[in-house]
């Protein structure tokens, strides 16, 4: 990639709508449900499954089932999208709520 690419390929990243929310993380053979919450809902699931594959993720009950039941037990999926129109602070608060709801919810373990 030349200087210009790579300068205008970093400009667009930056440009980028992010979109805050909450996700769940299924597993089907066990029908447990982790429930967490993330800044940037777009990035969450690599960061996630990459900690996860690599035996350190700081969610122990996850981790534990990930490693006795393998990768393709488990799904990801977008619960709630945070409107990024927010300020920064009333978003992490509305994130909070929320991520409190979808436990509730979905009778999950918060990560």
């Amino acid at each position: 990639m030349k200087g210009n690419d790579r300068k205008a390929a970093v400009d667009a990243y930056k440009e980028r709508k992010v979109a805050a929310g909450i996700y769940a993380v299924r597993c089907g053979p066990s029908g447990e449900c982790w429930v967490g919450r993330a800044p940037d809902i777009s990035t969450i699931q690599n960061r996630l499954w990459f900690t996860l594959r690599q035996g350190s993720s700081p969610h122990r009950s996850l981790q534990a089932a990930w490693g006795t039941l393998g990768p393709d037990a488990f799904t990801f999926e977008i619960v709630e999208q945070i409107d990024n129109e927010d300020i920064a602070y009333l978003r992490d608060g509305m994130l909070k709520e929320r991520l409190a709801h979808w436990v509730g919810e979905l009778k999950a373990e918060p990560i």
